[in-house]
């Protein structure tokens, strides 16, 4: 498997009474799929996996898997403090036809290096999937160094990493290690563009929940060095990124999806936007309305 482009972690839509939504969640696939988004995340943290039953994340694995039909590589968050868990967890997903796991660093226990070496080698040598190193420092409070990334890379079961720091320096020193088994993914949505400029393969992305049009553009004049082209269209969606970091992430852009007509809130302890942010929701709807629009016609001309 090789990940690169516009890669979205699907926010997890719910009914207003609080169940899975699953025709607001095959809406927003297929938006993905039209959006030109080139592989999905379900159950990441943005899917608020660590607030689904299994039965419920089993559920939305499965529709995504059948309802993609192959069109584009499917991910499933998998990560837990825990290793035999994680184990556990991706052979599951693997059951139910993903086509690779994201593995974030144990939250909350903050392994040491050794541990985390110790921790990755296990779930890939176990052999259900291929999988994808996931480092969010900020949420897990664990960061997996570039010197550990390096000697995991070369596992043959070991496809990436998504790279959530937003340093420069720190993608700098990730990016030596990309190669055609190896894919080097921002995971920061303000940054992302800078890093593929720098030869970043791609980015796993919030904001193309609602902009997958846009991500997609953006992915291909990055990568395709288009330097001005690129931080043009950046620098338009600078006003989408600062709103979607306005609260904690998936806050933001349940809201923005929620004014599209896709699911309702979130589960606790996370709540909906604070009543403050709603007249910058509307804006932003406007504005991520017309930055879809410019771009459907930038492909279609």
């Amino acid at each position: 498997m090789r990940l690169s482009g516009s890669i979205t972690a699907l926010a997890t839509p719910f009914t207003a009474a609080g169940e899975i939504d699953l025709d607001a969640w095959r809406r927003l696939l297929q938006a993905q799929l039209d959006g030109g988004t080139q592989a999905l995340v379900v159950a990441g943290s943005t899917g608020e996996a660590a607030a689904l039953h299994d039965v419920e994340y089993d559920a939305i694995l499965r529709s995504a898997v059948e309802f993609v039909a192959g069109r584009v590589p499917v991910l499933a968050g998998t990560g837990l403090s825990n290793t035999a868990k994680t184990i556990e967890q991706t052979r599951r997903v693997a059951a139910l036809g993903a086509d690779a796991a994201l593995v974030v660093t144990p939250p909350y226990v903050r392994p040491t290096q050794e541990g985390l070496l110790a921790h990755y080698r296990a779930v890939a040598d176990d052999g259900a999937l291929p999988i994808v190193l996931y480092n969010v420092p900020g949420r897990t409070g664990c960061d997996l160094l570039p010197e550990t990334a390096a000697a995991l890379a070369p596992h043959p079961r070991i496809v990436g990493i998504k790279e959530a720091r937003s340093e420069a320096e720190r993608m700098d020193a990730l990016l030596p290690l990309k190669s055609k088994e190896f894919a080097v993914l921002s995971g920061d949505d303000p940054t992302a563009c800078r890093a593929m400029l720098a030869g970043a393969d791609g980015v796993v992305s919030v904001a193309s929940n609602v902009l997958p049009r846009s991500f997609r553009r953006l992915c291909d004049l990055a990568r395709g060095g288009d330097a001005d082209a690129a931080n043009a269209l950046d620098a338009r969606l600078r006003r989408s990124y600062d709103f979607l970091g306005i609260e904690p992430n998936p806050i933001p852009v349940k809201a923005i999806l929620a004014r599209n007509g896709i699911g309702h809130g979130l589960r606790l302890p996370l709540t909906p936007l604070s009543p403050q942010h709603a007249e910058s929701a509307a804006s932003i709807a406007a504005e991520i309305r017309d930055l879809e629009s410019s771009c459907r016609d930038a492909f279609a001309a």
